[in-house]
């Protein structure tokens, strides 16, 4: 049986909620929302140049915006939403109620892999310029912890294993969602 919920997945960049959202949504037949695509549309401007435009809070008000309108959609979604999305406790709040939240979760040497170099880690704003990447997670990953917790109702561990293996431990835990 599978909820009557939106499918939302949280947790830190690179922890596969893009990747794993859209193999879900594909199994399940719904539309794929990515959060920080719908901001870039919105603003037509790219995370970072948001970032370094209007700061941070003006691109948390645009993921705001973003998450209130998929979580609001009549049509069954699966959301991944950015990184630090949950820590605004009315998206927490939004998504609890009207999704079922799977808190993706992996090493931070795991994430550090997963969000590459160069060009591909200068489109994070929250690593941009970092020569550590793999602290930086660590240290996002102790302070998030807690509104990560606070927003699941599923944790779902992504380290060493394939996007087909996790799709498959997600989709069972948005069915526990719709028991």
């Amino acid at each position: 049986m599978m909820s009557d919920r939106h499918l939302v997945l949280v947790g830190l960049m690179g922890s596969g909620k893009s990747t794993v959202g859209r193999r879900c949504a594909e199994r399940l037949g719904r539309t794929f929302v990515d959060v920080d695509d719908r901001v870039e549309a919105t603003a037509g401007r790219s995370v970072a140049e948001i970032f370094a435009a209007d700061g941070e809070a003006g691109f948390r008000a645009l993921e705001r915006t973003a998450l209130a309108e998929a979580c609001g959609s009549a049509d069954l979604l699966v959301i991944a939403c950015g990184g630090g999305a949950m820590l605004d406790e009315g998206n927490r709040d939004r998504a609890r109620a009207h999704g079922c939240v799977v808190w993706l979760t992996a090493e931070p040497a795991t994430l550090a892999d997963r969000v590459g170099a160069g060009a591909a880690r200068a489109r994070r704003p929250l690593l941009a310029g970092s020569d550590a990447p793999e602290a930086t997670l660590g240290r996002l990953a102790e302070e998030r912890a807690g509104v990560y917790a606070a927003a699941a109702h599923a944790v779902v561990a992504t380290d060493g294993r394939t996007v087909d293996e996790v799709a498959t431990s997600v989709l069972e835990e948005l069915s526990r969602c719709a028991a």
